[in-house]
């Protein structure tokens, strides 16, 4: 199975793009100097995709996904969203960090409409449309729960939940399973599996697992070491729906090979 290279980028048929960012850098300031975290970064994202991007640690996939959202900006670059240049970001996008960040004194459907309040939607109503979701969230009979009640998994629902209720056109998840342990993730895996399926929105998510990548994405691309860069976009040819059965097929595994090697080879080329 050979990677497709990434200067040979296809549009999926039908599908408009969704965010594009066009020649991205982002340069940081600090009392060592300057860091240059990202360098020339183009990628697509495509209406309804589910992307994931991979690297090494602090090869700027975190700060990727904040000047996406608008909590940063660029040190040069250009950023589309619906293929309109996008200078003001916030809120055009639902962001989900890599902690929960659920607040200890609100109930789960209290936490889940947080996002809802701040856009101005009345309590009443911001309360009706959790309480729909709940169920299909796995969290109908933990309404009135704190999340000191919850185990980890049921947290990171809920974080999703009020990450998905704003009805955002594009997710961005950061690591959201990172944190759990390994039966829980693979529980997670699957579940963020079926959610996707169910409602399709254009998902942008961030992990150091390539395993990971593989079973949810619809493409992976790979990131090199500091500065940067996308360095390999390697689409995912898994029929769907998908479980995680899939891991153990020779697709998979050939695939998961190809893309260990070529975070290696970016490794051993950085410098």
């Amino acid at each position: 199975m050979q990677p497709r290279d990434t200067q040979r980028e296809t549009r999926p048929e039908g599908r408009a793009p969704r965010l594009a960012l066009r020649g991205v850098s982002k340069v940081f300031d600090g009392p060592r100097g300057r860091v240059e975290a990202l360098r020339g970064v183009d990628l697509t994202v495509y209406e309804g995709e589910f992307v994931a991007i991979v690297g090494p640690s602090g090869c700027g996939k975190s700060t990727l996904l904040n000047i996406v959202s608008g909590l940063d900006q660029p040190s040069a670059g250009l950023i589309l969203l619906d293929d309109a240049p996008a200078t003001s970001r916030l809120g055009r996008t639902a962001f989900m960090p890599q902690r929960d960040l659920l607040l200890p004194w609100r109930t789960v459907l209290d936490n889940a409409i947080l996002g809802l309040e701040i856009a101005g939607v009345p309590r009443r109503e911001a309360r009706a449309r959790a309480r729909a979701l709940l169920p299909r969230f796995g969290l109908a009979d933990f309404a009135d729960a704190y999340p000191a009640m919850l185990s980890g998994g049921m947290r990171q629902r809920a974080a999703l939940l009020r990450t998905v209720l704003p009805n955002k056109s594009l997710l961005l998840l950061d690591e959201p399973f990172g944190a759990l342990d390994a039966l829980t993730r693979a529980a997670m895996q699957e579940w963020l599996l079926g959610l996707w399926e169910d409602l399709r929105r254009t998902i942008l998510f961030v992990t150091h697992d390539i395993e990971e990548a593989v079973l949810l994405a619809d493409r992976v691309l790979v990131m090199s070491p500091r500065p940067g860069r996308i360095v390999r976009d390697a689409p995912v040819p898994l029929p769907r729906p998908r479980d995680y059965t899939v891991v153990t097929t020779p697709e998979f595994v050939v695939l998961r090979a190809e893309l260990l090697a070529a975070l290696r080879a970016g490794e051993g080329g950085a410098g």
